[in-house]
């Protein structure tokens, strides 16, 4: 394989990306590839946004007359974008600390967030970062590792949040892959035999909170209305959904990927899975 500065690990919820992105982090650093992982969550994450809110240059503006108090906070933790400015929910509570925020204010960024804006700019905003990502990435001496927002991020909002046509998705993706494709990325598509088995060990091993926001965000929004989605089953029926939109996509890919079979969650198979299929 041709030297790689993208490694993409992708798969359904439960079938072992984060172990997966570990774990092609330890082998590559072994082999004195230096490396950075960003999991899922990743607040600093380069190609991708996590508590971020945008604004459009004139709802910016009445967010800061609107919250005067708060105007010079809100003004440091933004960026001019996309005719607007991305904010960060992350930095200002941080800076500030939970709670501090109104109410309110906290409402508002939520409304905002880059997940919840209409899907055309949230497209427009994410195609963005990933274009400033690849610059960045082409002159570092790093590897870098994503674990999801590839594939997972675009079928979550695309597919299960609005309930678009495949299409639109799989077109999404493919503009994605083309941004990247000077990184010469490699896909790595973790695959369980039976997708309903591991996302069920997910639901015991995590905390409860994540199952029930998980279900309600499969069922209720999107695809999951359209199909009036309920409970367990509702959702399995939703992730079917995805892990056939994530196949063709997977297929339609013109770039180095490869699928591991990680039903076993036997680490060390795993490991050697990995290992044989990157084959550096």
């Amino acid at each position: 394989m041709a030297k790689t500065k993208l490694i993409i690990v992708e798969g359904l919820p439960g079938s072992g990306k984060s172990t997966t992105a570990q774990l092609t982090q330890d082998i590559l650093n072994e082999m004195h590839i230096k490396t950075r992982l960003f999991l899922e969550g990743s607040m600093d994450h380069p190609a991708d946004y996590e508590a971020v809110s945008y604004f459009s240059a004139e709802e910016f503006g009445i967010l800061t007359e609107q919250y005067a108090d708060f105007r010079s906070l809100l003004i440091k933790h933004a960026a001019a974008q996309s005719d607007g400015f991305v904010l960060s929910q992350y930095r200002l509570k941080q800076e500030l600390g939970e709670g501090t925020l109104p109410e309110a204010l906290q409402q508002k960024l939520y409304e905002h967030d880059i997940y919840e804006i209409p899907l055309k700019k949230h497209i427009e905003l994410i195609i963005e970062r990933w274009k400033k990502f690849c610059e960045q990435a082409m002159n570092s001496e790093d590897t870098y590792i994503f674990e999801c927002c590839f594939i997972q991020n675009p079928v979550t909002i695309g597919m299960v949040k609005y309930g678009v046509h495949d299409d639109i998705v799989m077109r999404y993706v493919t503009k994605l892959a083309d941004i990247i494709e000077p990184l010469k990325p490699i896909l790595i598509y973790v695959e369980q035999k039976d997708f309903r088995k591991s996302f069920m060990k997910a639901v015991q091993e995590r905390p409860k909170e994540w199952s029930t926001g998980f279900m309600d965000y499969y069922n209720n929004q999107g695809y999951g209305k359209q199909h009036d989605a309920e409970g367990i089953e509702g959702t399995f029926a939703v992730l079917e959904a995805r892990s056939q939109l994530e196949s063709k996509i997977f297929d339609a890919l013109n770039m180095e990927k490869f699928k591991v079979d990680n039903s076993e969650f036997d680490l060390n198979r795993h490991r050697q899975r990995i290992i044989e299929k990157l084959k550096f």
